[in-house]
């Protein structure tokens, strides 16, 4: 597969809506994530990212605003059970959680979710989970979608990743451009670079989002040898 660009693949599209990067940095001691909300109606751009114990969740920035669909764009984006670190688009961050704290696995806990019921869009649910073991990680990344806008019938997509590469991570996201409807992402996640400095990529990331529509991000470096962590918010809304 070839490495693309995530700053050319962020800049050249106005609306991929949420996505999720997980990796390994290029100096091989970090495992990489980041998260990140757009939005084009005043509810979904009324949200910013708070930390919630290990994790994050959303929440709205103005709460005298009505939030329209407040089930689909407030929810914790961000778990950690154990040695995994769960990061998802939805409130399925806390079915994944569950799931797994009852021995499923991050695919098992899935199967009871499906898409987004926002017609006629079917948003992607898309999920990622980090697992951590005796100074080692693997990564696994999900997308459960609609057939082709055909709410009938749920594709699920489960891809794993064992032993990641130094410099490199995979890149998902919930629309492959912007439209009406909102057409869902194709393929399997894209190979992307990942830089060794966490405050490098969160800019990276955060100047290459469309101005008018990125709402929130969230990054994290996890060593990989002592499970400490550093981490990043960025808020559109301060």
């Amino acid at each position: 597969m070839k490495m693309l660009s995530l700053e050319q693949e962020l800049k050249e599209n106005a609306y991929p809506g949420r996505g999720i990067v997980i990796g390994r940095s290029s100096d091989g001691t970090k495992a990489v994530t980041a998260y990140f909300i757009m939005g084009r109606s005043a509810s979904s751009r009324n949200r910013v990212f708070v930390e919630d114990g290990e994790g994050i969740r959303t929440q709205a920035f103005d709460p005298s605003t009505l939030l329209v669909a407040p089930e689909l764009i407030i929810y914790s984006p961000v778990r950690v059970l154990g040695n995994s670190t769960i990061v998802t688009n939805g409130d399925q961050t806390d079915t994944v959680y569950d799931g797994m704290s009852e021995g499923k696995t991050f695919e098992e806990s899935l199967r009871i979710r499906k898409y987004e019921h926002d017609a006629p869009n079917y948003t992607p649910r898309i999920s990622g989970i980090m697992n951590f073991t005796d100074g080692t990680f693997d990564y696994q990344m999900s997308i459960l979608k609609s057939n082709n806008g055909n709410p009938d019938a749920c594709n699920r997509y489960t891809f794993a990743y064992e032993n990641p590469v130094a410099g490199e991570g995979h890149f998902i996201h919930t629309y492959m451009h912007d439209g009406n409807p909102l057409p869902s992402f194709e393929g399997e996640p894209k190979l992307v670079s990942i830089p060794d400095d966490i405050d490098e990529f969160t800019k990276l990331v955060w100047t290459s989002l469309n101005e008018d529509n990125k709402v929130s991000l969230f990054v994290r470096f996890i060593d990989i040898a002592t499970g400490k962590y550093e981490t990043r918010i960025v808020n559109k809304n301060e």
